[in-house]
């Protein structure tokens, strides 16, 4: 019996879909200063439209989810793509605070149909049952990939070009993404149960387990923690971390601002989360995996915790980009898997799109309260400690969650 392999077409071209898409998504908090300083908004404004980019995102990735179900995924990812690229052109022509909100609409929705629902749902099901867990930590370790170019790449051009028409180079990245959808053509590997079972009764069967529900809130914090600091870090190490020493390893090699360190640290996390979600995807078929979402978790509160007590220096800056890095997208490929191995994979595209949800409202407030709370206190301290404690309180949630398949029910 020939073993099975991993690194499928499916999977390779969803993972270049999803590192392009998430360049472009990790970059906007670079954005924070130029933006507000061309018009003189407060940081509230651009923060809540990246906010609203965050919840549009994930009340989109259920809706696209579910257009992949029926329709099939290259259908999803194709409108998902034009209707980022849309938003990214329109947005670079939005002079006003309103416009940019409403446009980040169209952005969130662009990232729900190239993100992660679609696009693991599609590798979950052209996986085999022994490679799933790892193909899912793979798939999701791309998007952090995307993260390591994304915000200095952003930096860079920002050097040359203003910030509009970085938007549009963006929205061109994003429709290039298209030349990998040839890959994208998953064998059917659900089971005939689940074939047999409606999405109604699929969706009622999780809605009534308690453990869906904890899922579901569990995801929240992760939202929470990394839509703040994807949004807000770049501007908060620029404001509150000690200057860069001249003639210093960082200087050396071209870190010479606090401004260009907030764009690195961005980058430190993506690649340092390249091996967090890869060993999370391989741990996740040898371990439990909700212990292994507490764990995560837990270790979030210590290291978000560690951080905020301790003066801000560019080391410190750096260590917490490794060590909230190895954690930051963990939790994708666990809580994915844990949905797919409890509720089938035949929805796993529109249920885990449900859950996300959940991570996406936590990333709203995360994004909006950084800004606002900014704004009142002129740091983003209170904010932090919030995601301590909504950290801690996701370690909890998920001990109680029950890590077997439900019964099907007959549709």
């Amino acid at each position: 019996m020939t073993q099975a392999k991993l690194f499928t077409p499916v999977l390779i071209g969803g993972a270049v879909i999803l590192m392009l898409s998430f360049a472009i998504r990790a970059s906007f908090g670079v954005f924070q200063i130029p933006i507000a300083s061309e018009f003189n908004w407060p940081r509230a404004e651009f923060s809540l439209a990246i906010a609203v980019q965050n919840l549009a995102w994930g009340i989109g990735q259920p809706i696209f989810g579910a257009i992949a179900e029926r329709w099939g995924d290259r259908l999803a990812i194709i409108l998902g793509a034009l209707v980022y690229a849309l938003g990214l052109v329109l947005s670079a022509f939005a002079m006003e605070p309103g416009q940019h909100q409403l446009l980040e609409i169209l952005v969130g929705f662009g990232i729900a149909g190239t993100g992660f629902g679609v696009i693991l749902a599609v590798v979950g099901r052209a996986t085999s049952d022994e490679n799933r867990s790892l193909a899912l930590g793979i798939a999701t370790a791309a998007g952090s990939a995307g993260q390591v170019f994304g915000a200095p790449m952003a930096e860079l051009l920002l050097g040359h070009f203003p910030w509009q028409t970085v938007f549009v180079i963006f929205a061109a990245v994003i429709l290039a993404s298209l030349t990998f959808l040839p890959l994208i053509r998953a064998p059917e590997r659900a089971s005939r149960e689940d074939l047999a079972e409606s999405m109604g009764s699929v969706l009622m069967r999780a809605f009534r387990d308690p453990s869906y529900t904890l899922i579901f809130l569990g995801f929240f914090s992760c939202g929470y923690q990394l839509g703040f600091i994807t949004a807000h870090f770049p501007a908060m190490v620029t404001e509150m971390c000690g200057a860069v020493p001249p003639g210093s390893l960082l200087a050396g090699i071209g870190i010479e601002t606090t401004s260009a360190l907030g764009a690195a640290a961005i980058s430190v996390i993506g690649l340092a989360n390249i091996a967090g979600t890869i060993f999370a995807g391989w741990a996740g078929k040898r371990y439990s995996k909700k212990y292994l979402l507490a764990g995560v978790y837990l270790l979030r509160t210590f290291v978000a915790g560690a951080f905020i007590l301790t003066p801000m220096t560019p080391a410190t800056v750096l260590i917490f980009s490794l060590a909230m890095g190895a954690l930051w997208l963990a939790t994708v490929p666990l809580t994915s898997g844990l949905v797919a191995h409890i509720y089938g994979l035949r929805y796993m595209g529109t249920l885990y799109g449900i859950v996300f949800f959940s991570h996406q409202v936590g990333a709203f407030l995360g994004v909006w309260l950084g800004g606002k709370l900014y704004d009142i206190y002129g740091d983003y301290t209170l904010v932090w400690w919030v995601g301590v404690g909504v950290g801690a309180f996701s370690a909890i949630v998920h001990l109680p969650v029950r890590e077997k398949r439900v019964e099907l029910q007959p549709a």
